[in-house]
C-alpha cells in the first residue's frame, strides 16, 4: 500500500527461471522484507482507524473535508498519531522494497484490510456480515494472485525515455475522472471514488520512485540532474494530492473501505505502470494476461462488496429510506 516504495535490484524473472531447489533460499532471503511489510500493514490499519475517527469528529455532512475541518484535524492528537503511524508504516514498507522487489513485497500491504476489520470489530463489538467477509477475502486473494503472477514475469531494465511523463499524464487523467465521480455521487460510491483516486496517485508515486531508483543506481542521472529534480517534484506533488484525496475518503466511508481501496488499487496501478511504461519487460503469455485481469477484477469486486455491505453503509441506506418515506397524516 505504501506510496513511498521502490523496486529492489534483484530481477524477479531470473528468480522464477531457477530450479525449484532455489526457491527456499530466495524465500529465506526475502524473510526480513516480508516481516517489515507485515508490520507496515499493521501500521497502516491502525493509522486508518485513528485518522477515520478524527476526520469523522470534524465533519458532519459526510460529503467532503473542507479547509476549516482540515485545520481542525491538525489539532487532533488522534489524527496526528495516525499520521505518524502511517509515516512509520511507509518507512518500513520502503525499506522492505529496498530489500526485495516491488511485486513480491507490495501485496503484503493487503493484510491491512483484515487487520482493519478486526480493529473495527473490537471497537464497535459488531460482527462483520457475509458481504464484508466476502469483500475482504476477494481483496486479499485477488491482489495476492495478481502480484504473484506479475512477479513471475517482471525484469529490471532501463526506463524508457518519457515513460515517467506518460505515466504521470495517464494517472492524472484517471484521478480527474475519479474526482468527478466522487463529486457527483453519494454514499459508498463517493468514498470508493475518492480513495481510488488517491490510490492511483500513490501507485504513480511507487512507479516514479521505482524509475528514479533505477536511474540513480545505474548512473543515468545524478542528484542535480534536471530529470531527477523533476521526478522528485512529481513524487512530492502526487504524495500531497493522494494524501488529500484519502482524507476525503475518510470523511465519507469506513476505515476498512479506505484501506481496501488503497491496498487493492495502489499495487495494481504500480505493477501495471511498471510493466507497461517503465520497462519491466513482462514475459507473460495471453493466458497469464487474462488471469491478471481476472485477479484485478476480483480484488475490485471485493472493494465494492466491502463498501456496499459495511454496517455504516447499510445504516446510511436505511436512514435515507426512512427519510424518504412520507410523514404520517395527523
Amino acid at each position: 500500500m505504501s506510496a513511498l516504495s521502490a523496486l529492489g535490484s534483484a530481477p524477479v524473472a531470473a528468480l522464477a527461471a531457477e530450479a525449484s531447489s532455489d526457491v527456499t533460499p530466495t524465500l529465506l532471503a526475502s524473510a526480513p522484507a516480508i516481516v517489515l511489510a507485515v508490520v507496515a500493514a499493521g501500521c497502516f490499519a491502525v493509522a486508518a482507524s485513528l485518522q477515520h475517527g478524527a476526520v469523522d469528529d470534524v465533519t458532519d455532512d459526510g460529503k467532503r473535508l473542507g479547509l476549516a475541518a482540515f485545520r481542525a484535524l491538525l489539532r487532533r492528537p488522534g489524527w496526528l498519531i495516525g499520521l505518524a503511524t502511517a509515516g512509520a508504516g511507509s518507512a518500513l514498507h520502503a525499506v522492505a522494497l529496498v530489500l526485495s522487489p516491488l511485486a513480491v513485497v507490495q501485496p503484503i500491504g493487503v493484510l491491512a484490510v483484515p487487520i482493519a476489520v478486526l480493529l473495527t470489530v473490537r471497537r464497535t463489538q459488531e460482527r462483520p456480515g457475509r458481504g464484508v467477509l466476502l469483500g475482504v477475502a476477494l481483496c486479499v486473494v485477488g491482489v495476492a494472485a495478481f502480484v504473484v503472477i506479475a512477479a513471475s514475469s517482471t525484469t529490471s531494465t532501463r526506463v524508457p525515455d518519457f515513460a515517467t511523463l506518460i505515466a504521470g499524464g495517464i494517472s492524472l487523467a484517471l484521478v480527474l475522472v475519479l474526482v468527478a465521480v466522487a463529486m457527483l455521487r453519494t454514499g459508498w460510491i463517493r468514498c470508493v471514488a475518492w480513495v481510488t483516486a488517491g490510490a492511483v496517485a500513490f501507485g504513480l508515486v511507487s512507479a516514479l520512485v521505482r524509475a528514479l531508483s533505477l536511474q540513480v543506481t545505474t548512473g543515468l542521472v545524478g542528484f542535480t540532474d534536471p530529470r531527477f529534480l523533476a521526478t522528485a517534484a512529481g513524487i512530492a506533488v502526487a504524495l500531497g494530492v493522494g494524501g488529500w484525496l484519502v482524507q476525503q475518503g475518510f470523511a465519507t466511508g469506513a476505515p476498512e473501505v479506505v484501506i481496501a481501496c488503497l491496498t487493492v488499487v495502489d499495487p495494481i496501478v504500480a505493477v501495471l505502470l511498471g510493466i507497461v511504461l517503465l520497462g519491466e519487460g513482462p514475459a507473460t503469455n495471453g493466458v497469464a494476461a487474462v488471469v491478471l485481469v481476472l485477479c484485478a477484477l476480483a480484488a475490485s469486486a471485493g472493494v465494492v462488496s466491502l463498501a456496499r455491505y459495511h454496517p455504516d453503509a447499510r445504516r446510511a441506506r436505511a436512514e435515507a429510506r426512512a427519510a424518504a418515506r412520507p410523514a404520517p397524516r395527523p
